[in-house]
């Protein structure tokens, strides 16, 4: 999030208009049900999911819901099930100059940004998504709203310092938002009413929620249990975070923050491969019943850092570290453009249309990943034993019977692997092209290639 500065002298300047209508509005009163929504959603389960994220602003030359629906069959041919909506909510008057302002500042959870289209617009791409199987998960941002969201009437609602004034969420710098208090309980049933609305009422399918960090562990529990309790409907919960009681709260998912470090250190700066498999072993070491989301990239990152074909040194080493994080185990993710190979940086406080005709070796590249991801169970599900050396990542994957080999070359040199006396000789499928690929006592990889071998 972007830091905005802002004088708490000047705060009821910013909001004082919203307050006309609202007059200290509490719980539902601005949520009015959909008539007999039409709801199609197939949620896959946790273990099958292949998460596709979509910057607004960037996605489409029309920034817009329908510009997304005008696209679906090319993000389902992907190999996606479900799509995540970076926040869609009308944004605060703060914004820096020259800019729409952080999506991310949520001026009205009930609505949504007319920039992006209307209600119905949304309802439509839901509707769409769902009968191509797409399930659609919101962006929630429930640590903080803007400073003239209808809430900020409720003082009592937000953290305040010592004089009283209320803060925006303290040491992060995002000051074009105000901090919540999870200390007050009527706050919190107004938060967990805007969510079941629109799931309930719009038929959303789940929500990755925000700084999930921030927001203490009783209000998430509060909430999910509520949103689990809506008769016939099944949701997707993910948790921006990387806490372990998120899972106990009741979330399926949240940030594999370590590995995508451990993934740079190792294609970018040279660490040895072996890493990437101790640090899956450390970040599902606490989990007994969740999966971690595991990329080489997201908005945050693609706004202020390189996109994965700079930083894994180019296509290939990009297709490469992908492999790592779709096949090592996790739900993966992809962000829109990553597909194309997109080269520049994705801003999300402005407009920046991608360009989707390049690259298009890529794209089938991904799509014969996800491809082989989705019709192998035991790529999901199998159980993995590691073999990588300092600059080979291997490993083997074993269920029901069948057994695959992944290697991977962390590196822009060829590099020869010494394989383990399990895996010599062995005549195994190469799932990449479907060829006879016989094992000896040692292969050779060139830069970034990475083979998949099913037996």
């Amino acid at each position: 999030m972007q830091t905005i500065k802002l004088f708490p002298k000047y705060i009821l300047i910013v909001f004082l208009f919203t307050v006309f209508s609202f007059n200290g509005c509490k719980n539902n009163d601005l949520i009015q049900p959909i008539e007999n929504p039409s709801f199609n959603s197939i949620v896959p389960n946790t273990e099958d999911i292949v998460m596709y994220e979509i910057n607004l602003r960037a996605f489409s030359n029309e920034g817009t819901f329908n510009g997304i629906t005008a696209r679906l069959d090319s993000i389902k041919a992907l190999g996606v099930n479900v799509i995540w909506l970076m926040p869609i909510h009308p944004v605060g008057a703060i914004k820096s100059v020259g800019q729409l302002g952080s999506p991310y500042s949520v001026q009205n959870y009930l609505t949504v940004n007319p920039e992006f289209g209307s209600l119905d617009d949304l309802k439509n791409l839901i509707s769409k998504a769902h009968n191509l199987g797409i399930s659609i998960v919101l962006d929630w941002v429930a640590n903080h709203t803007a400073w003239d969201n209808p809430w900020i009437v409720n003082k009592s609602w937000y953290t305040q310092d010592g004089n009283g004034n209320i803060i925006s969420p303290a040491g992060t710098g995002w000051n074009d938002v105000a901090d919540l208090n999870y200390n007050n309980s009527e706050m919190r049933l107004a938060m967990i009413s805007a969510m079941k609305y629109w799931a309930k009422d719009i038929g959303v399918d789940g929500f990755r929620c925000d700084a999930a960090d921030y927001v203490p562990f009783s209000f998430w529990k509060q909430a999910l249990d509520t949103l689990k309790n809506i008769p016939n409907k099944k949701l997707i919960l993910l948790a921006e975070g990387s806490r372990s009681d998120h899972f106990t709260a009741g979330f399926q998912l949240n940030y594999a923050w370590d590995y995508y470090s451990m993934l740079k250190n190792v294609f970018r700066d040279g660490y040895n491969a072996s890493y990437l498999f101790t640090t899956h072993q450390n970040e599902y070491r606490s989990i007994t019943n969740g999966y971690k989301l595991r990329f080489t990239t997201n908005h945050d990152e693609s706004a202020w850092d390189n996109p994965p074909v700079v930083i894994f040194n180019g296509k290939q080493g990009a297709l490469a570290a992908s492999v790592a994080a779709i096949f090592m185990g996790g739900a993966p993710l992809i962000y829109c453009g990553q597909e194309i190979g997109y080269p520049t940086k994705l801003p999300f406080f402005s407009r920046s249309p991608i360009n989707w005709n390049i690259n298009p070796d890529m794209k089938v590249a991904y799509k014969k990943l996800f491809s082989l991801y989705n019709s192998n169970s035991v790529l999901k599900k199998g159980a993995i034993t590691d073999f990588s050396d300092v600059n080979i990542v291997a490993f083997t994957k074993s269920y029901q019977s069948r057994d695959c080999l992944v290697l991977i070359n962390t590196r822009r040199t060829t590099q020869t692997f010494q394989l383990n006396a399990s895996l010599q000789n062995i005549t195994w499928t190469n799932l990449i092209d479907n060829s006879n690929y016989t094992t000896g006592t040692e292969l050779t990889l060139s830069p970034y290639q990475y083979i998949i071998l099913s037996k």
